[in-house]
C-alpha cells in the first residue's frame, strides 16, 4: 500500500505548527484557516482535535511549559538552588517563545504541564519546610518575576540614536543609546541580579519561619 504523501494530522502536529506561527508572527497570526493552510489540510479537519483557536493557543502555551526543567525538585538540590535553577530554565523557555507569554500569564487553568510545574514548585517548598501559605506565595512571587522578565527587554527598549537623549533633558542617559547593542548581556545580568536578591530575601524569611515552627 502506498504511503500517504503528507503526514497524518495529529494534535502534536497542529501544536507544532501553531507554535511556529506564534513565534514568527505573534498571537494575532493564528487562525484555523491559516493553520489549515500551513498544514496542507482543510479547515474543518482541525476541529477533530481542537474545538476553538483558544484551545490551540492553550495547547501551545502548555507545550512551552513542558519545556521547563523540573528535575531540580527531585534530585536532592536544596530549595534555594532548586528555585534558582528552575527560574533559569523557565526564563529560557519563555525567552525562546516570548509571544506566547500573554497566554501563559493567565495562569495554568487546566493545562497539564503548567499544573505539573505548579505542583512541583509548591511540593518542593512544603517538603523543604515552608508552611503551605508561604509555599503558595513563593510560587506566585517566582511566577511574577519570571513572567515579567520575559514580557520585554529593558535594554532593547532604548533606541540606538544618541540624539534621543539630549543631556539637557536626560543628564544621566548619555550612554543609553548603547544599551540595545548589549541587550542580551544586560538583560541576563539584570535577571540574575534580581533573582539573587529575591532568593536572598526568601532565605532570610526561611530562617525566621523555621525559628517559629
Amino acid at each position: 500500500m502506498a504511503r500517504p504523501r503528507k503526514p497524518l494530522l495529529s494534535t502534536d502536529r497542529i501544536v507544532e505548527a501553531a507554535r511556529a506561527l506564534v513565534d514568527a508572527e505573534g498571537l494575532a497570526a493564528v487562525s484555523t484557516r491559516r493553520l489549515a493552510a500551513e498544514l496542507g489540510v482543510s479547515g474543518p479537519s482541525l476541529y477533530n482535535h481542537f474545538r476553538t483557536k483558544d484551545e490551540i493557543l492553550e495547547a501551545v502555551a502548555d507545550s512551552v511549559s513542558g519545556q521547563v526543567d523540573l528535575s531540580m525538585f527531585q534530585d536532592g538540590r536544596n530549595w534555594r538552588t532548586a528555585l534558582h535553577d528552575w527560574a533559569v530554565s523557565y526564563r529560557a523557555a519563555l525567552r525562546d517563545h516570548p509571544n506566547i507569554v500573554p497566554v501563559l500569564a493567565r495562569g495554568p487553568g487546566r493545562r497539564p504541564a503548567a499544573l505539573r510545574l505548579a505542583d512541583a514548585v509548591y511540593g518542593a517548598m512544603v517538603e523543604a519546610g515552608w508552611p503551605p501559605a508561604h509555599a503558595t506565595s513563593i510560587g506566585a512571587l517566582m511566577r511574577y518575576f519570571i513572567m515579567g522578565s520575559a514580557l520585554g527587554s529593558f535594554a532593547g527598549g532604548f533606541v540606538d540614536d544618541a540624539s534621543a537623549y539630549d543631556p539637557a533633558d536626560y543628564p544621566h542617559l548619555g550612554q543609553a543609546h548603547l544599551l540595545s547593542d548589549r541587550q542580551e548581556k544586560i538583560d541576563e545580568r539584570a535577571f540574575e541580579t534580581g533573582l539573587t536578591a529575591l532568593l536572598d530575601g526568601l532565605a532570610r524569611q526561611y530562617e525566621q519561619v523555621r525559628r517559629t515552627v
